[in-house]
């Protein structure tokens, strides 16, 4: 009966009025279902971190995969191409090679390697030392290497370039090193649909975990909906409290994921940040950013509430007044 005097109130209201009401309505409820969670607190909390570990799981994967791209972004752009001169080629031909390799607009750099500073580095760099300076000739070419520009750096890029380069009468065969660089990409690209199977399993975990909460929720309740139902309370007015209740679960599990992987990340930077400073690298693991964190917790809200409604629908229905 209290309902439909609220209703019919309501409906005497100008349609600024009820839009108004309807907000007030909204958070009286939101607000009514948060205080709901935290009189259960310890069933309440062993739920939001249920929630936060499943979904800490898959944003763990996801900071893989971002990490992983962005260190062969990083590689792309420092792949060259050896290009290997015909023996008997004068400086003044490899010099006209140079010149024409310049222009093309693919190239951003090209750099030359003669044939004395090929031996010469290779006598002090391989240990051999004197030992070559028996040899009646020099047996090393003379080598043009080619840095693509980063548009042309990636693996199908840089085999046209070094297919356009082999044409050269100068160049006897050209070296692309990035058979290593195409089996990193398949393995993150393998690891980026692993990342999707895992996720998808888990959301139906996340989903199943708050459908089964509110459903307990809803039987420690039967009374006061039976009740509710009896002085002519609505289907969604009844449902309402479960539905925030469901979002609330899935907004703090997601924060509390996301503070995970942040305390994940910083525990692995330190032993990482030493790891690779002995090989006088800086690289950073990239842990969630804040754009990341609101999208986590929208998609644990969202679940949280597909997860209550399917367990409202089902469950609510059966609870008559007798």
């Amino acid at each position: 009966m209290s309902n439909k005097k609220v209703s019919i109130t309501q409906s005497k209201l100008p349609l600024s009025g009820r839009i108004v009401m309807f907000f007030i309505r909204h958070i009286q409820q939101g607000v009514a279902s948060l205080g709901e969670v935290w009189r259960n607190p310890v069933s309440s909390i062993m739920t939001m971190a249920v929630l936060g570990v499943s979904l800490s799981l898959p944003a763990a994967l996801q900071v893989l995969v971002k990490n992983a791209e962005n260190i062969t972004q990083s590689w792309n752009s420092a792949a060259e191409i050896s290009l290997f001169i015909n023996e008997g080629r004068s400086e003044q031909s490899i010099q006209s090679l140079i010149s024409r390799i310049k222009v093309f607009s693919e190239v951003d750099s090209v750099s030359y390697i003669s044939r004395e500073q090929a031996l010469d580095e290779f006598q002090r760099l391989s240990g051999f030392g004197e030992a070559l300076s028996y040899l009646d000739e020099n047996p090393l070419p003379a080598v043009v290497t080619v840095t693509p520009l980063n548009r042309y750096s990636s693996p199908a890029g840089a085999r046209e370039l070094l297919a356009k380069l082999e044409r050269e009468p100068e160049v006897s065969f050209g070296r692309l090193d990035i058979e290593w660089l195409e089996r990193l990409q398949a393995m993150v690209n393998l690891l980026e649909r692993t990342v999707l199977a895992i996720a998808a399993l888990l959301v139906l975990a996340v989903v199943l975990i708050i459908g089964n909460t509110i459903r307990l929720a809803i039987m420690n309740r039967r009374t006061e909906i039976e009740i509710m139902k009896l002085v002519g309370a609505t289907e969604a007015f009844i449902q309402r409290p479960f539905l925030y209740t469901g979002i609330w679960y899935g907004v703090i599990g997601g924060a509390l994921a996301w503070v995970i992987i942040n305390v994940l990340v910083l525990y692995l930077d330190g032993a990482l940040a030493a790891l690779l400073g002995l090989y006088g690298s800086e690289l950073r693991i990239q842990s969630l950013s804040f754009a990341e964190l609101i999208k986590l917790v929208a998609l644990a809200s969202f679940l949280g509430w597909l997860g209550s409604y399917l367990s409202v629908r089902q469950h609510l229905r059966k609870i008559e007044p007798s």
